[in-house]
């Protein structure tokens, strides 16, 4: 498989779970679900820190990196559309702390529901299961592989390196790839 098979792969599975509606688009309102449903599933007060955190790096993540891939002007983002515009946007891993690092910093807390600064295999299923759509059998695979140190519990070093590896990396191999859902070709 190629690089440019896997990444448009990967793109296509993450689209799947950003386009929270259904209708082949991925918009402001959307993201905006997306994050509501982070929020419901932590069961976190919609106007608490913590929510507006993640809202307002939602919102970021929408006018910094998916409305600029809006090439035809019309506030929707198609997959096509989404594909390029990470191809073009996502090429250099040293972009990744001002790309994609500060929303990946919000979920993690989001997803860190005791707080403890780890992410436990409960809490990953309930969050990508319950939120994302991802089964736990999946869920518990991927979350096994991503646990380097094996200490049953991804620290935020973990975290990040998995969804770098899923926005930037091409080893076919990776089991971040299947971080939102099994990426299959």
């Amino acid at each position: 498989m190629n690089v440019t098979t896997l990444q448009d792969l990967k793109y296509g599975q993450w689209f799947r779970g950003a386009d929270v509606d259904g209708d082949g688009f991925i918009t402001q309102d959307d993201v905006r679900m997306m994050s509501e449903r982070y929020i419901a599933a932590r069961g976190t007060a919609p106007g608490s820190s913590t929510a507006r955190q993640l809202t307002d790096g939602m919102d970021g993540f929408w006018a910094n990196v998916i409305a600029p891939m809006d090439q035809d002007g019309d506030g929707k983002v198609d997959v096509r559309e989404m594909t390029e515009g990470f191809r073009r946007v996502l090429t250099d891993r040293a972009m990744y702390p001002e790309q994609i690092a500060p929303v990946t910093n919000c979920f993690f807390d989001l997803v860190d529901l005791n707080g403890d600064g780890t992410i436990s295999m409960a809490e990953f299923q309930q969050m990508f299961d319950s939120v994302a759509g991802v089964s736990s059998e999946d869920c518990a695979a991927v979350f096994t592989a991503l646990d380097h140190d094996g200490s049953g519990a991804l620290s935020r070093a973990e975290f990040h390196q998995a969804v770098t590896e899923f926005f930037y990396g091409n080893d076919p191999d990776a089991p971040a790839n299947h971080l939102f859902g099994k990426v299959t070709g």
